[in-house]
């Protein structure tokens, strides 16, 4: 595969993830776990088909015996998933996608500390910057009474994502014998879907929440999930990163068309700045490495 093409299926990636604000708002009956369990349901489902097809039967006598690696993997996934659906029923679209935004400097950080790699000077300025536009809007969630758990529960998806991205890219240095981390979506999906059903007890979606709701298990998750796993052996962590900050633009206007949800000015200021700021490490490292 091409590097233009990783980045074109990339850039997909973030479209389908970025259709999950717009359609919960949809929903009329299914709240808070409720919502998490049946998106993680159904993902889990198509992914036993998918990996079913893909992998054979070898996939569930190997399940159990997977490597470290894949089952931390699947901790994260199911983080991401469980703390991602929860926030967006805590406060908005927007905020929930500009905290999220952090992650490639969160990815930059880990690949620094566990990886070893350097991090050069536009790297530690983006990071201040971007730390800054965080900040500004959870304050401005305290002035305004505003739901500032929803953010704080958003924050442990980039910090899930940080830990799984560096998962993903030491497992695909191994070379030849690196595990396979595709069941490690699985394992997510399983784990966020029993954890969170006792929680969504008892269960009140409507026949048009779960059909909303098995649209974001397939197409918004089971899908696009694959195909960041296997990216992950064309691109780096960082780059996978950044490439993923579409889902803020993308999410945040289907919201706005979709939903009538229109970001607050603060959530513009500190998002812009967050954006700002990884725009120019962008830039930076180009021209460095161009």
């Amino acid at each position: 595969m091409t590097h233009r093409r990783a980045v074109a299926l990339m850039v997909l990636v973030t479209l389908l993830w970025s259709i999950a604000g717009v359609v919960t708002r949809q929903l009329e009956a299914a709240r808070s776990f409720e919502v998490t369990f049946w998106r993680s349901a159904f993902n889990a489902l198509a992914l036993a088909a998918l990996l079913t097809v893909m992998r054979g039967p070898v996939l569930w006598r190997g399940l159990l015996q997977s490597p470290r690696a894949v089952w931390l993997s699947g901790v994260c996934w199911a983080v991401m998933y469980t703390a991602f659906m929860v926030a967006l029923t805590l406060t908005t679209v927007a905020n929930v996608l500009v905290t999220m935004a952090i992650g490639p400097l969160v990815t930059a950080l880990f690949a620094r500390f566990f990886l070893k790699r350097r991090l050069p000077w536009w790297n530690w300025a983006a990071i201040l910057v971007a730390g800054a536009g965080i900040a500004w809007m959870f304050s401005a969630e305290v002035a305004t009474g505003g739901s500032l758990l929803g953010s704080l529960v958003a924050c442990a998806v980039p910090l899930a994502g940080a830990i799984n991205l560096t998962v993903l890219q030491q497992a695909s240095e191994a070379g030849e014998t690196a595990p396979d981390m595709l069941p490690a979506i699985l394992i997510g999906a399983l784990l966020s879907a029993l954890s969170s059903l006792p929680l969504a007890w008892p269960l009140q979606a409507s026949n048009h929440d779960l059909s909303l709701l098995a649209l974001l298990g397939v197409v918004q998750l089971a899908v696009p999930c694959l195909l960041m796993v296997r990216l992950s052996r064309q691109l780096p962590a960082p780059e996978m990163a950044l490439l993923a900050l579409l889902e803020v633009i993308f999410g945040v206007a289907w919201a706005w068309l979709g939903a009538g949800e229109q970001p607050a000015r603060t959530v513009l200021f500190g998002g812009g700045l967050v954006l700002a700021a990884l725009v120019a490490n962008q830039l930076f490292t180009l021209r460095r490495t161009g």
